[in-house]
């Protein structure tokens, strides 16, 4: 039929490039595909859903981190800033971090170290008065922080507001400031920070490379990257166990105790489409970060990740 009629032929050519044209067209409308949990959407898709999952889950998100952890993510989070060993002055970024776990870690951490300081330089002064002690003690005990701060950065307001409300509730104030601001996009100057933290956050970034370049943008040279990550475990029997538990109890969880099925069906889903070990190190490095290493947790439940910037 073609031979005999040509002019169909480049009429259906035509309209086969214009088809084609056509798909092209609501592809670059529709954006880069990304993943939402098991689901393929675009990444202005990806971005609004996982808004709306942490907008869903914020008022319970710390009783079901309790629940779906055993209470072990507090261990985890007590060595990733034991890992940080952070010290008075230190300027920290959490980022990822509205409710505050890591900030109220690092303060008691370097409040810690500032009274041990504190305690060693008053025994070295036996020839004060009682007097000038407890003036020099008074004066040192007012900035407890010894010029440390850490600012914590959450794209999410609902989860900076949970984390404010636990910050006044805990009576934590100085040295703690709160920012709504986006990984991929950080309102912070060049070489600011001194050590950049996301825990349990970057696999809810829709572009992890963004993320990491710009983590490295606001470090210092010298400033240290930490990432506390669920990861991918190493162990077949634990694996299978692991997998069992994800995702037959912890939807359940999610419902019983936060009226939310789907959001932890998606938290679930999120850490199996989550790069492996090698794989984030790999990224990390890219991203111009040097001596890059991880140290698994719980055969790899999940996994502390460091580099610098040199």
């Amino acid at each position: 039929a073609a031979a005999l009629c040509p002019c169909r032929a480049v009429l259906a050519r035509r309209g086969g490039a214009l088809r084609a044209l056509c798909g092209s067209v609501r592809g670059l409308a529709a954006g880069p595909e990304a993943h939402f949990g098991f689901q393929n959407v675009t990444e202005a898709e990806r971005r609004e859903k996982i808004y709306q999952v942490f907008e869903n889950v914020a008022k319970k998100y710390d009783v079901m981190n309790d629940s779906m952890t055993l209470g072990i993510h507090r261990v985890w989070k007590d060595i990733l800033v034991h890992k940080m060993n952070p010290s008075p002055g230190t300027l920290l970024l959490d980022v990822a971090g509205g409710t505050g776990d890591i900030a109220f870690r690092f303060i008691n951490y370097v409040r810690s170290i500032r009274e041990r300081q504190l305690q060693r330089k008053l025994k070295h002064h036996q020839n004060l008065s009682w007097q000038e002690i407890f003036e020099s003690y008074q004066a040192d005990k007012s900035k407890s922080l010894g010029d440390s701060q850490v600012v914590v950065c959450d794209i999410n307001k609902e989860m900076l507001k949970v984390g404010k409300q636990k910050a006044q509730h805990l009576g934590y104030s100085e040295g703690l400031s709160w920012v709504l601001g986006d990984a991929e996009e950080l309102p912070f100057d060049d070489d600011k920070f001194d050590v950049y933290t996301i825990a349990f956050g970057i696999r809810n970034v829709t572009r992890i490379d963004l993320a990491l370049q710009e983590a490295y943008r606001v470090l210092k040279p010298g400033g240290r990257f930490l990432c506390l990550e669920f990861s991918h475990v190493s162990n077949p029997l634990l694996s299978r166990l692991y997998d069992l538990y994800s995702f037959q109890v912890i939807p359940v969880l999610g419902e019983v105790i936060a009226g939310d099925w789907k959001s932890y069906q998606y938290l679930v889903e999120s850490i199996r489409r989550f790069p492996p070990q090698e794989e984030l190190k790999a990224m990390i490095e890219d991203a111009g970060f040097f001596k890059v290493d991880y140290q698994n947790l719980n055969s790899g439940i999940v996994a502390i990740h460091s580099g610098f910037k040199l």
